[in-house]
């Protein structure tokens, strides 16, 4: 019978009353017609009335069967009426009414119930299939073998697939990476317990990897047996931010012990290579002698550096930032890497066009470029080519979701990228880590480690992208500045004649004993007066008690009880001419604030030598103190972000007459032309003949060392024409202005004569 399947029929609301009291309408009509062939037999017009009773009702509802059962009564009644008919026959059909109207009632409410039931349990059903197929997250069923029986869209999506039939059949473990991991599920649907957060890889239709993860219960199935319900969870950027999270807390509390170990083994540095020093000035030529204290000298210059590199690390050291153009700090290096790198790898600059400005130390800017160009050269032992490009970025926040912890914004990019062994992604996850070589006993496992402090501390990320055999690339994003430096970093000197000797008075302030013996000892063959204090309360105490002048306070920063910026807030307060010189191996608030020195602070960084302290404090003496309102402006204005707008960076330009030759890209022949000025980032020249703009070209010259720092060698650059002024004529060329999109440097090529 078809009938039942009306009622899964989709109808509007609104038309859906009409509907089911037309069925109850058409269904008694219908019962009426047998009624006029039957009407001797009541019993039999009550039996077909009451089935299209119980058609009303089961369709419609009790309403409707209601409606039926009355019209049915009115009909029946009529027939029962009608004419003439005895006592007996006229109790027989009040009986058989009312019979029948008890019947239909209990139709009705029967009916209705069932229907009611049926629309619930309809409703039910469509609600619970609309959560399993719009949940975002993958869901099937398996039988006790793993075989896929039922799977949502959002696991097709999950995997891949296009239609859920490409799941259904197949086994559960051929969508594992790991065999081992299937064993794993596998072990918990044989001994049949629920299991919820298990993190498992798979594999894609594309075959791509994918981190998931599941939860499972088992539910009966009739007589098919137990199957299970698996729930799954695509957790990939989730498992990528987390390692992410792990490595930079692994890096920052590796960092906190190397600074920590580096400020006092500073200390000691300090003492042995200045004593070493006192060694070296009083031995005489006696190899014997001299030589031992020579190798104390240079272990300790070692060493020195070795602590530099984990300050550096630690981002514990302290930055003199400044407003930079990476395009001229990148220049400014090519000479040093060119001689380094070797001449078996090409080098590639890619300036970029306009670049922003960045706000970082440039001294640990051109360590960043020297140790990331030093571990290209290593991973190109045969040659190759080693590309630095700079570039204003605009990141969006997808790029920064998959880059933690990148924020969205605008940088100015540093790539430097080789075409060397490359990495894979076990040696990916450890580069930055201090001390973690590839290079075996020739490397330290510091230069990496080095590099990502710097750039950590500048406020800059810094990321790696890298294949075996296919190179290398390391990109650094330095945020995008558009103020001008309100920031000194120290007191220049005003150019005053320095004197080799000293009489003024100073008052020396450290903890560390031998330290304070050691710098007294040496200041004092320099002619000073030295008052010397174990911490800052014996310093309040030789201030309070000297009536006489104290030119110079020379501090440690970190000191027990009283920093040494304290000590010099109290003194100073005293004695407003004094100046002051903070020493330090350890980035302290004292005197900046995240590893930025602060405005009007000299800082001397630990370990020094003795020379150096000597210069030091010779240039702070004779250097004019900075009045406090002037530092006190300059602090607020950084405070309160009030920085003026500076004009973009534009490369010096030199009115020279240098030959070159030109060709288009394609063209096999060269052409002879001369430059009337240049710069880094572009040119213009004399030509054979005007070129269209947009035009790009080869450019080969040889660059004068004040143009770009580098032995006369010949260079190769891909430039693109941005004007043509001038028209070929009698004894004259047109000229050309080309900007510079991109350098290449032959090492050890001299260019003819164009």
């Amino acid at each position: 019978m078809k009938l039942p399947l009306i009622r899964t029929l989709q109808v509007a609301p609104s038309r859906a009353p009409i509907l089911r009291y037309g069925v109850a309408l058409l269904s008694t009509v219908l019962a009426l017609i047998p009624t006029l062939f039957l009407s001797d037999l009541a019993e039999s017009r009550l039996v077909v009335f009451a089935v299209a009773v119980m058609v009303s009702a089961w369709y419609g509802g009790w309403k409707p069967g209601l409606a039926a059962t009355s019209f049915a009564l009115t009909v029946s009644a009529y027939y029962a009426i009608a004419g003439e008919h005895t006592h007996a026959e006229y109790r027989r059909s009040i009986a058989h009414l009312v019979l029948f109207f008890a019947v239909a009632l209990l139709i009705c409410w029967f009916n209705g119930a069932l229907r009611a039931t049926q629309e619930s349990l309809w409703r039910s059903e469509s609600n619970f299939r609309s959560l399993v197929m719009n949940a975002p997250y993958g869901i099937c069923r398996c039988n006790a073998l793993g075989i896929v029986q039922e799977a949502n869209p959002a696991l097709v999506a999950m995997f891949g697939y296009d239609t859920s039939a490409e799941l259904l059949g197949r086994h559960l473990g051929s969508l594992y990476a790991d065999a081992q991991q299937w064993f794993q599920t596998a072990d918990y649907f044989h001994a049949r317990k629920e299991f919820t957060n298990l993190a498992v890889e798979c594999v894609r239709k594309n075959g791509g990897s994918m981190v998931a993860r599941i939860s499972g219960r088992i539910i009966p199935n009739g007589k098919e047996g137990k199957s299970y319900e698996l729930y799954m969870e695509d957790i990939t950027e989730t498992r990528t931010l987390e390692l992410q999270l792990r490595q930079a807390q692994k890096m920052e509390a590796i960092g906190r012990l190397a600074g920590g170990i580096a400020h006092d083994f500073n200390n000691l540095l300090m003492v042995i290579s200045g004593y070493s020093e006192f060694l070296l000035e009083r031995l005489g030529p006696d190899p014997r002698l001299r030589g031992p204290a020579q190798e104390i000298n240079n272990a300790t210059q070692r060493a020195t550096s070795l602590t530099r590199q984990l300050l550096a690390f630690s981002r514990k050291q302290m930055l003199a930032p400044k407003v930079l153009d990476l395009n001229e700090v990148v220049t400014e290096n090519l000479k040093m890497l060119t001689r380094m790198i070797g001449e078996d790898i090409d080098l590639v600059m890619v300036p970029g066009p306009a670049l922003g400005a960045v706000r970082a130390d440039p001294g640990q800017i051109d360590q960043v470029i020297m140790n990331l160009a030093v571990n290209a050269r290593d991973a190109m032992p045969e040659g190759g080519k080693l590309t630095i490009e700079t570039a204003n970025v605009a990141l969006d926040e997808h790029f920064a979701r998959t880059h933690a912890p990148l924020l969205p914004g605008d940088y100015v990019m540093l790539s430097i990228s080789d075409t060397g062994v490359g990495m894979d992604s076990e040696t990916q996850s450890r580069i930055f880590e201090p001390f973690f070589t590839t290079k075996g006993t020739k490397g330290t496992g510091l230069g990496l480690s080095t590099v990502y402090g710097i750039v950590k501390q500048s406020g800059a990320y810094i990321f790696v992208d890298s294949q075996p055999q296919r190179g290398t690339s390391f990109r650094a994003y330095f945020p995008r500045v558009d103020g001008a430096d309100s920031s000194v970093a120290a007191q220049d000197s005003p150019g005053l004649p320095a004197r080799e000797r000293g009489q003024e008075t100073i008052l020396l302030v450290e903890d560390e004993s031998n330290l304070r013996r050691l710098a007294r000892q040496y200041l004092e063959t320099q002619g000073y007066r030295i008052f010397e204090a174990e911490d800052g309360a014996a310093a309040l105490q030789i201030t309070n008690g000297h009536q006489g002048t104290i030119d110079l306070l020379l501090t440690d920063v970190v000191m027990p009880g009283m920093n040494g910026r304290e000590l010099a807030a109290q003194i100073e307060g005293q004695r407003p001419n004094m100046r002051v010189l903070y020493m330090s191996g350890y980035a302290e608030n004292a005197v900046g604030h995240n590893g930025l020195l602060d405005a009007g602070i000299n800082l001397l960084q630990k370990p020094f030598s003795l020379p150096t302290l000597k210069d030091r404090v010779r240039e702070v003496l004779d250097s004019e103190p900075i009045p406090k309102e002037a530092a006190m402006a300059r602090m607020t204005g950084m405070e309160t972000g009030t920085t003026k707008k500076i004009a973009p960076f534009r490369a010096r330009r030199f009115n020279l007459h240098l030959p070159l030759r030109y060709r288009l890209l394609g063209e096999k022949g060269w052409r002879p032309g001369t430059t009337e000025n240049i710069s880094r980032s572009g040119l213009l020249f004399r030509a054979q003949e005007a070129l269209q703009p947009n035009a790009q070209l080869e450019i080969s010259l040889v660059l004068p060392p004040e143009i770009a720092g580098l032995p006369e060698t010949e260079v190769m650059c891909r430039g693109e024409i941005v004007r043509a002024s001038g028209a070929a004529g009698a004894g004259s060329n047109p000229a050309l202005a080309a900007k510079i999109l991109q350098y290449h440097f032959q090492h050890g090529a001299r260019m003819g004569e164009a």
